[in-house]
């Protein structure tokens, strides 16, 4: 257990940051350092009373309304900003990277001036991927929280990037089982969640782009160039998954609509084949009805000849039509 404030009980890591340093893991807190900043991570499911770091480490409040946002799992990518700090809540997938239906969970980020607070899921595997980078020497503290977010962010966009490879793939497999005319196609339901899937994937894309959008227009300190810079990586990759799912939804939906037009045309083939062959039937059934009818005095019943001459004629009429039908095109 950390030292943590009176009247909190859950743990918190507690890494100093210093530029172009790796973080430092302190056991106790009880003032910010001189250099650098602090970020204080927190798993959502031991987060509440996370905000008594924050009174008194800063004499900050934290709105109460942000503090119930901070501990809401299933929120949605949102900004909101305050004189004191910036609220960035952006919702990144789950801990599996093949889940389908995704499996998607939300991080709460407040930055300050010198004091980052993150409120994740423990199971965050960008969170954990990210101090992995740390810990292995292929990344070294950035300057400010900000640009510890950016990092932040730039790993849970790349794990959608790697998805959407994943998903497509699995999605142009089920597209091309639907349109082979050898096998009946009994993967629907697989199909129609694909498709709300690949929604769901826009509609996210959508908030986080308006939550980044909002955060550089609305938050409480300027920013520098290079920020601006990440930032708009940042935006490009979320850009990029957005328009694969806008493009994945309209091959799904013309995939269908394929599929419904070719099944159409081949009933209307065999439609077409039975009207012919019932066209070549209709007059042999008329002759046979004729010779039918159990009337005494029919004078061909007497004819020698009659049956095979008969037969010969019905042969005639039915080749006939047949050939009739096949220089017409209608098989």
């Amino acid at each position: 257990m950390l030292d943590a404030p009176p009247g909190y009980q859950g743990p918190a890591e507690i890494l100093h940051l210093v530029r172009g340093e790796a973080p430092r893991r302190l056991e106790q807190l009880e003032r910010l350092p001189d250099e650098g900043f602090i970020w204080l991570d927190f798993p959502r499911d031991a987060a509440p009373g996370w905000q008594l770091w924050v009174r008194r480490l800063l004499g900050v409040e934290i709105d109460r309304r942000h503090i119930a946002d901070s501990l809401e799992p299933a929120h949605k990518s949102f900004f909101d900003g305050t004189p004191d700090y910036d609220l960035l809540i952006f919702e990144g997938l789950g801990s599996r990277d093949d889940a389908f239906p995704f499996e998607t969970h939300s991080a709460a980020l407040f930055l300050f001036e010198r004091l980052l607070v993150s409120v994740r899921p423990r199971d965050s595997v960008s969170f954990a991927r990210l101090k992995q980078r740390f810990a292995d020497g292929r990344a070294k503290s950035p300057g400010n929280a900000r640009v510890l977010v950016q990092m932040a962010l730039d790993i849970m966009v790349e794990r959608y990037l790697g998805v959407r490879d994943a998903f497509s793939r699995r999605m142009e497999s089920l597209q091309e089982d639907l349109l082979n005319p050898r096998s009946p196609f009994s993967d629907w339901q697989e199909l129609l969640i694909g498709r709300r899937e690949a929604r769901r994937l826009e509609s996210l894309c959508e908030d986080q782009l308006e939550a980044l959008d909002a955060w550089h227009r609305d938050s409480c300190r300027e920013w520098t160039n290079p920020e601006e810079t990440r930032l708009r990586d940042v935006t490009e990759h979320i850009s990029r998954v957005l328009r694969a799912a806008s493009d994945l939804e309209r091959h799904i939906e013309a995939a269908v609509q394929l599929y419904f037009a070719s099944t159409t045309h081949r009933t209307n083939e065999i439609v077409r084949t039975l009207t012919v062959f019932s066209a070549i039937f209709l007059p042999l059934t008329f002759i046979v009805g004729i010779y039918g009818m159990n009337f005494q005095h029919m004078p061909e019943l007497g004819w020698q000849l009659g049956y095979p001459v008969l037969l010969l004629a019905m042969t005639l009429v039915a080749g006939g039509l047949l050939l009739y039908f096949k220089r017409r095109g209608y098989f």
